[in-house]
């Protein structure tokens, strides 16, 4: 991947420095940053310019795909959006931010208005897939193309079908599974790669279809969609996503999105005690690598969630040794692997056609900030290591006696 990043001085000029050759050289600011930008999204021509001078807005370059890519929200498009050029200029706009409910019965009532649709929320990683020259294309919530979802997910569905009548569409799901890269979860009925559909949005707006036209839209093109537990009355709906909680969470599922069945008011999410705790075991693995509130959040979900259930002290108790559990017992067995010299990492396993493709996402990983590696491959299967370098270094100086 080609990112090139500087800044301005009073000139104009812009000083790149490109990432993949290491080399810098002067170009004059980009008069489309300037100019035509602020026209296609609707932002200050000032904040734009800014944001470009700080390495916010940075030029992209990968996959036959070149473009504009939004590393943190300005005015109002979002983190993770992309301003692609080809034949035409092509607007995929970031994911909203879906804000989190602790307390239901509330904030229902104060959010949205008669009814509510209830829909699965899936444990992987989210994804955004468009038609861009041609080429269908993945984009990570970041806005970076990942080379495997972009050659796995039209493995997994077809949707040439779709993209010809509907190239305007954006389609946002999940990436499931045994063997998803990013987010290891297992679903019975998925096994080890699967994707589901959330959310079908317009180009360029972000506006989103309304869930019954998104459901029989997917419907008529046979594309997978996350589950539907149907359209609830304002007055009911806290009772029985409580209920459906208590379910999914018995079945080791993450929990739901609360939608406005029009999708104008945005949606919000609850999830389970058992999602709670299965991040809160693979943060504490790694502990030095997740910040405070990664923890801290995770835990306050727990204390609310057993105050609207208004639980019994025996249920308490029960809910704070797994949390307990989830935090000590991961942490203590990698101090004790590093204690024996080994480092704090995790291995994971992706089907590859050859070892370029392996080394492909392994690159792909490490554009995002990961420390990833192929550690081998074998009749089309890779192990991809992914080393938590700073729970190793930050353990092993406490083991020789480091202060904290």
């Amino acid at each position: 991947m080609q990112t090139c990043v500087g800044k301005t001085n009073s000139h104009k000029t812009f000083f790149f420095k490109c990432t993949s050759c290491n080399q810098s050289y002067e170009t004059p600011l980009p008069s489309f940053i300037i100019e035509e930008l602020p026209k296609l999204v609707d932002v200050e021509p000032y904040k734009l310019r800014r944001s470009f001078e700080n390495g916010n807005i940075k030029f992209y370059n990968n996959h036959g795909i070149k473009a504009l890519q939004f590393r943190k929200s300005v005015g109002n498009i979002e983190a993770g959006s992309m301003i692609c050029f080809g034949d035409k200029i092509e607007i995929i706009r970031g994911f909203p931010k879906i804000r989190r409910t602790l307390m239901l019965y509330p904030s229902l009532k104060i959010h949205f208005k008669d009814e509510v649709a209830v829909e699965e929320k899936m444990n992987g990683y989210n994804v955004r897939i468009a038609l861009i020259n041609s080429k269908i294309i993945a984009f990570t919530r970041g806005g970076f193309i990942c080379p495997y979802t972009t050659k796995k997910a039209p493995e997994i569905m077809d949707m040439s079908a779709f993209f010809i009548d509907h190239p305007e569409l954006v389609i946002c799901g999940e990436m499931v599974g045994s063997e998803n890269p990013y987010v290891t979860h297992s679903y019975r009925e998925i096994g080890k790669l699967g994707f589901r559909i959330f959310d079908l949005r317009e180009k360029g707006s972000n506006k989103a279809l309304s869930v019954k036209d998104k459901i029989k839209l997917l419907e008529s093109y046979n594309l997978p969609r996350v589950n539907f537990f149907g359209l609830l009355k304002i007055d009911e709906a806290p009772e029985r996503i409580l209920e459906l909680i208590h379910q999914l969470g018995n079945e080791d599922r993450e929990g739901v999105v609360i939608k406005d069945p029009a999708m104008i008011i945005e949606p919000i999410k609850y999830t389970s005690s058992q999602a709670h705790n299965g991040e809160l075991e693979y943060a504490f693995t790694y502990p030095f690598d997740f910040g405070r509130a990664f923890f801290f959040s995770r835990v306050i979900r727990e204390g609310f969630q057993a105050y609207e259930l208004n639980e019994t002290e025996d249920e308490i108790s029960s809910r704070a040794h797994k949390l307990g559990e989830s935090i000590l017992f991961p942490m203590i067995n990698t101090i004790k692997e590093i204690a024996k010299d080994n480092h704090a990492s995790e291995d994971i396993l992706i089907h590859a056609d050859d070892l370029k493709e392996a080394e492909n996402f392994a690159r792909h990983l490490r554009d995002l900030g990961v420390v990833a590696t192929v550690h081998s491959f074998n009749e089309g299967k890779a192990i991809i290591r992914r080393e938590h370098q700073s729970t190793s270094d930050r353990i092993s100086n406490f083991l020789r006696g480091g202060l904290y």
